[in-house]
């Protein structure tokens, strides 16, 4: 099953772009996930349990690394989505 998720990231600290880039980058990285960025969003695209994985653990090291920060989320069943755009 395949999921995109819409997925913001809100760094409680005054320095707030590094951590985004540092989490972009972080995502960027890994082949089997399909990263679209836009200016207030990113959408990631890929098989659910490798995308719930991943984003659990780039999720908690951005917390680890920053300390507070907001995460906003949508998530899609994209498998639902393609088979509406064919019919």
């Amino acid at each position: 099953m395949q999921v995109m998720v819409e997925l913001s990231l809100y760094p409680l600290a005054n320095e707030f772009i590094g951590p985004i880039k540092a989490f972009l980058d972080r995502i960027n990285s890994y082949d089997e996930l399909a990263v679209t960025t836009c200016s207030t969003s990113t959408q990631i695209t890929g098989d659910y349990q490798q995308v719930m994985n991943l984003l659990g653990q780039e999720m908690q090291r951005t917390h680890e690394e920053v300390g507070q920060a907001v995460f906003v989320a949508k998530f899609l069943n994209f498998d639902a989505m393609q088979s509406r755009d064919h019919d």
